[in-house]
């Protein structure tokens, strides 16, 4: 026996080829799958989950922010558009104030015009009566050949008519019963004896018989222009005086002809 018999030796035992073959695949195709792994996967690349949950995360924060900013914008859009109503609403106000002010200025100024004509007309029939009253004392009469005093039947329900209606107020347009224009006046006065003349002073200059002036009576439609453009009327009632409504001033009223010469004369009684 030789003297190393009993010595154990270090080498390991050999392995079988076969073993040593399938050992050797096994570590190879380990290695490629790590190594294609490797080589797919980018450098420094964060874990797979935090890839995804990354841009739902971002769009979700840009969807919020956009909303939030459209939501500002709306609110700044109606605080403007409630300062334009607010600012429309003021102005409104402040000129329909001025108006309704203005209103009630004309309105008093035309109050205040009807109340003089008709204390002019008081005091004109005021002097009449006390002329009257003096002559009717004194036993004489002014001479005259077509006193209204001496007006009959149709011409007299006429004038009666129209110088009841002394002391209204004129108002353009206007047929009574408390107000008139100088055409709806004599219109009305004549449908008192049953004669219907036209609306307006044009076609009633033309209505009757031209007379002249120097050779008026009682009951005459007097007009002021031309006949057929005539832009003014009146009913003479005699004694050199006129009934009319004249403005909107004077109301209605009863002048001499010399206060406002007419420019002519019609007749139909």
């Amino acid at each position: 026996m030789s003297h190393t018999a009993h010595i154990p030796s270090h080498r390991k035992p050999r392995r079988g080829a076969s073993k040593t073959a399938i050992r050797s695949g096994v570590a190879g195709g380990v290695l490629s799958t790590i190594a294609l792994a490797g080589a797919a996967a980018p450098a420094h690349a964060e874990p797979v989950t935090e890839t995804i949950e990354m841009p739902t995360l971002t769009s979700a924060l840009a969807g919020g922010f956009a909303q939030s900013a459209d939501a500002t914008q709306q609110v700044a859009v109606d605080l403007e558009l409630q300062a334009q109503e607010d600012a429309a609403a003021t102005k409104a106000a402040k000129t329909a104030k001025k108006a309704k002010a203005e209103a009630d200025r004309k309105a008093e100024a035309k109050a205040k015009a009807e109340k003089a004509a008709r204390a002019e007309a008081a005091q004109e029939r005021a002097s009449r009566s006390t002329e009257r009253t003096t002559l009717s004392a004194s036993g004489s009469a002014a001479p005259s050949s077509d006193s209204s005093t001496q007006a009959t039947g149709s011409a007299a329900a006429v004038l009666a008519f129209a110088r009841a209606q002394v002391g209204d107020a004129y108002v353009l347009g206007s047929t009574g019963p408390d107000s008139w224009d100088c055409s709806s006046l004599v219109q009305a006065a004549y449908r008192q004896i049953g004669v219907d003349l036209p609306r307006t002073s044009q076609p009633q200059s033309t209505s009757g018989t031209q007379v002249s002036l120097d050779n008026l009576q009682p009951g005459d439609i007097l007009y002021w222009g031309g006949a057929g453009s005539a832009y003014h009327v009146g009913i003479y009632s005699g004694g050199g005086k006129f009934i009319g409504a004249q403005n909107s001033g004077t109301g209605v009223v009863e002048k001499t002809l010399d206060w406002d010469p007419p420019t002519g004369a019609v007749r139909l009684l």
